[in-house]
């Protein structure tokens, strides 16, 4: 049995305040079962937030142990906490331990100050929080050579640790760091091995196309260094900064507003995620978020993103508002590919998960949306990515790169907007 301490970060403060007792019984490396209880300090803040939105409401009485919902073994909210795989390989690079080989407490204990969201893991209420000052953009070429050597398995050198010590960041197996921009905090995301294509630059300049189709999206640049290897940065947006410090937004993925086990996401759909905006959004905001999701879904299947699995969907906790967000996008690129048939991740409409138009309209109730409304959001997401390769090589993607990834943007006539048309 391991007992931990979770620590939050509240809205408007710079410090983390503890929140209540995590216990985990560990069978080998997989954790087995855990509880959760709250202090009695932190339910009488007037600023207490729940530290998951499904298993741990503050109702009732909130002294009692609580276990996670939907028979799960950890707490989503804390899931989301822990390390990414690339985070796990680097926590294992620099404890010399196998691949996924060591205890779950472990990855918790080593994910470091700078993990997504707002809470923080800790042996008791009084340890301090862990050490590690973050990396600029000056330093992106060791941060990359650190890079190299973590995939290639390779110990990493006591001189290059310090560009590590801020511990993994948030998001998928590729490799990353977390860096400061101009005092605020930024993901960089590198190129790792054997990519079919210039992957940094190709998100970019994806993420920067969603914005052109009106979709939400962080602030994003690219990098290139002496030697020619390029690397994308991304605004954090579960970070803010304040008087004093830099705020940390609570924040959740859609696995866990779902309840869910990584395992069930394939079986999971876009409607499902607007039902618990339904229950767990802000009010007067639900629709323009499900708007917002829908509209995502269409960029997906028009790029041949099928990486949209339920952790690439988070909310952001709206302190004003008393609930959740939808977050702004990321982890979007593209899938070059010779199949006409596509599929996403996750179930689009009545056809499930087959990536087509018209499959998106006939689904569109489920957010809240009528055909005209929804073909109009179809139509104006199809204009955009129509011009997507003038605007990938105003962003100064190569015609080599462009040619790499065309086989995965779609022509909308092939994938069912006729029947969208007729919604016009």
């Amino acid at each position: 049995m391991v007992e931990r301490t979770v620590f939050i970060h509240l809205p408007g403060e710079t410090e983390a305040v503890p929140a209540g007792r995590l216990t985990m019984i560990e069978q080998g490396l997989q954790v087995q079962a855990s509880t959760f209880a709250y202090g009695r300090r932190y339910v009488t803040r007037t600023n207490a937030l729940a530290v998951d939105p499904i298993a741990l409401a503050l109702v009732g009485r909130n002294d009692e142990e609580r276990v996670p919902a939907g028979g799960l073994a950890m707490f989503g909210a804390l899931r989301d906490a822990a390390p990414d795989a690339w985070g796990r390989r680097v926590i294992e690079n620099r404890l010399r331990a196998p691949p996924n080989g060591l205890p779950e407490s472990v990855y918790l204990d080593h994910a470091g100050p700078h993990r997504a969201g707002a809470l923080d893991v800790r042996e008791s209420p009084t340890s301090p929080p862990a050490g590690g000052a973050l990396p600029s953009v000056v330093d992106l070429r060791h941060l990359l050579d650190v890079a190299a050597r973590v995939e290639e398995g390779e110990p990493v050198p006591a001189h290059l640790e310090v560009f590590f010590a801020g511990g993994p960041s948030v998001g998928g197996a590729r490799p990353k760091a977390v860096v400061t921009v101009d005092g605020g905090e930024w993901i960089a995301k590198f190129p790792a091995r054997n990519d079919p294509f210039n992957v940094p630059i190709v998100e970019r300049a994806t993420l920067e196309l969603a914005r052109e189709a009106g979709l939400v999206v962080p602030r994003t640049r690219m990098e290139t260094l002496a030697d020619g290897r390029q690397v994308m940065l991304i605004e954090r947006f579960d970070r803010e900064p304040l008087v004093g410090g830099m705020g940390r937004r609570h924040m959740v993925s859609a696995l866990t507003l779902l309840a869910l086990h990584e395992q069930d996401s394939p079986d999971s759909s876009y409607a499902a995620i607007a039902d618990a905006m339904g229950v767990h959004g802000v009010s007067g905001q639900i629709a323009s978020d499900r708007n917002e999701l829908f509209a995502r879904m269409v960029f997906n299947i028009l790029v041949s993103n099928d990486d949209d699995h339920l952790r690439n969907h988070a909310f952001l906790f709206d302190a004003e508002g008393d609930g959740w967000r939808l977050s702004p996008l990321y982890d979007v690129v593209p899938k070059p590919q010779l199949a006409q048939e596509r599929m996403l991740h996750l179930s689009i409409g009545p056809q499930g998960r087959r990536a087509r138009l018209d499959n998106a309209l006939a689904g569109a109730g489920r957010f809240g949306l009528l055909p005209p409304d929804a073909a109009r959001i179809i139509d104006r997401i199809v204009r955009a990515v129509r011009s997507w390769r003038d605007i990938f090589e105003g962003l100064g993607v190569p015609v080599r790169e462009c040619d790499r990834v065309a086989s995965a943007f779609r022509r909308a006539a092939d994938i069912g907007m006729r029947d969208v048309d007729r919604q016009l």
